[in-house]
């Protein structure tokens, strides 16, 4: 087969294509900043949070790989990705309308389960399109861009709520109500997210399968040479594994949260097992598969992403309680101090998304000076003294400072581990394998909801300001990390825009 070089796109080509992941980040931006205080409001005590948040990275778990293998097979007249950025994007606005109308604790747990599918059944198509649709030289600005996006969205979902309040919208609610400042923020979110993945889906276009296939820089995908037999001794460790957890914590009466830890370890044995005794070929199996055979670079990268992701989940799901706690002074998630704190932590996380939009026109320039990897390690290592920062501030206006490191490494886990990944994979595959590097994301989160509010209780008086604390040694760890992945040849010259 002949191939040519993939076309580079203009700017507003390049723009039309992000433009969607605003409206995505938007909906997640409200999910973040206030799904805490919508489960505390409901009566969910602070040790709870993170158990009722794991439906988020199960989710991502579960749905990302499966969509990714899907939409690497899809073809219809909306493309090969553009029907799930679409289909995501309704359930979502459904999602984010029934959110703050929960009437009960448990209700609201199954609408984030639903709500976090939702922005995963577009979001990881988001991912491939970007190495789908751009050169290998303007892959780092696709996802810088997206991360500008993403951060444009951030900002004002995360505001709004506290923007509402000035405005003089009802801030604190009867009962277990929620808010109308909250209310109304999520009746917004949902018209934004709608119409911003609509504009992609309407402005864009994708490359047919074969044509795809043609381009120079579209990797083969090698042949998937299966050794069954190590396959069923990986199954059979990790089972084997699995159940001895679940025996020392049913036998030493450990918390009931590391059941989930225990239960990960049993899915993934039996998972190894069966492709290791099957014959046919299917989904499950193919996934598994081609974790197995996952590049050397996407090993590496895993290790960057575990600890990163364990640091943003400690982040999204404490610093309501820490901040509402520490800087304002308040326990009681129906007293006006407590509002007003998780209010300014919606401030703080606009903040930080806000400031990532400047960082994500800086980081294009720090690949060309420093290279992908250096300037991944400079930015997480900038959010984790940021995070790490919170311990020793009081004044709740100098958390502002605090937020401008964790805005340069949001930026940059959101744009360069892809940048470093993408140039690895075959273009076959791309969806599939950018759903199997979402298990680097949400394995590290269903560890920090197994374990975190164990540790606080254990070693940190329940002390929800210290989960912060290992969440800047966490982003610390992951800068070292990832000088272990090798520097793409194109790297320096990447992230121009086009002529």
């Amino acid at each position: 087969m002949s191939r040519t070089a993939k076309p580079e796109l203009t700017f507003r080509q390049i723009w039309n294509m992000c433009f969607g992941f605003m409206g995505i980040q938007f909906g997640f931006a409200l999910q973040n900043a206030n799904v805490s205080r919508i489960f505390q409001t409901l009566g969910a005590h602070v040790d709870d949070i993170p158990i009722l948040w794991v439906a988020a990275p199960l989710t991502g778990l579960i749905v990302q790989p499966l969509i990714g293998h899907y939409s690497d097979r899809t073809w219809t007249r909306l493309g090969r990705r553009r029907p799930y950025f679409l289909a995501g994007a309704v359930l979502a606005t459904l999602a984010l309308l029934a959110m703050p109308n929960a009437p009960a604790l448990w209700v609201a747990a199954v609408l984030l389960w639903i709500m976090d599918a939702s922005f995963n059944v577009s979001m990881e198509p988001f991912r491939a399109f970007v190495a789908d649709q751009l050169p290998t030289t303007q892959r780092p600005l696709g996802y810088a861009l997206q991360s500008f996006l993403i951060g444009v969205g951030g900002v004002i979902a995360s505001l709004l709520p506290w923007l509402l309040a000035k405005a003089g919208v009802a801030n604190v609610a009867a009962g277990d109500a929620i808010p109308d400042t909250v209310r109304y923020a999520f009746d917004a979110g949902a018209v934004v997210l709608l119409a911003a993945v609509g504009w992609t889906v309407l402005a864009t276009r994708e490359y047919p399968p074969d044509q795809l296939a043609a381009f120079s820089d579209s990797l083969p995908a090698s042949p998937r040479a299966q050794d069954r037999a190590a396959a069923r001794r990986q199954g059979a460790w990790w089972l084997g594994t699995g159940v001895i957890a679940v025996l020392a914590i049913a036998l030493s009466h450990l918390d009931y949260r590391l059941y989930l830890l225990a239960g990960g370890l049993l899915a993934f044995g039996l998972g190894m097992l069966w492709l290791g005794f099957s014959r046919r070929e299917h989904v499950l199996t193919g996934i598994l598969a081609d974790l197995r055979g996952m590049p050397v670079a996407m090993r590496r990268l895993a290790w960057v992403q575990f600890f990163s992701w364990f640091a943003m989940f400690a982040l999204w799901t404490y610093t309501t309680p820490a901040v509402t706690a520490v800087q304002f002074g308040a326990t009681d998630p129906h007293s006006a101090a407590y509002n007003q704190g998780a209010n300014w932590v919606g401030v703080l996380f606009a903040t930080y998304n806000g400031v990532a939009v400047l960082a994500a026109v800086v980081i294009p320039w720090m690949v060309r000076r420093f290279g992908l990897r250096w300037s991944h390690l400079i930015n997480v290592w900038l959010g984790g003294l940021g995070l790490l920062s919170f311990l020793l501030i009081r004044d709740p206006d100098w958390l502002l400072l605090s937020m401008v490191g964790v805005s340069f490494a949001w930026a940059s886990i959101l744009s360069l581990p892809y940048a470093l990944l993408s140039d690895h994979l075959p273009a076959a595959k791309m969806g599939v394998y950018m759903g199997i590097f979402n298990f680097f994301i949400v394995i590290p989160q269903i560890l920090a909801a197994s374990v975190l509010g164990l540790l606080l209780k254990l070693f940190f008086a329940g002390q929800p300001m210290d989960a912060l604390a290992l969440a800047g040694v966490s982003l610390l760890i992951a800068g070292l990390c990832v000088l272990r992945v090798a520097e793409p040849a194109v790297a320096r010259r990447a992230a121009q825009p086009p002529g």
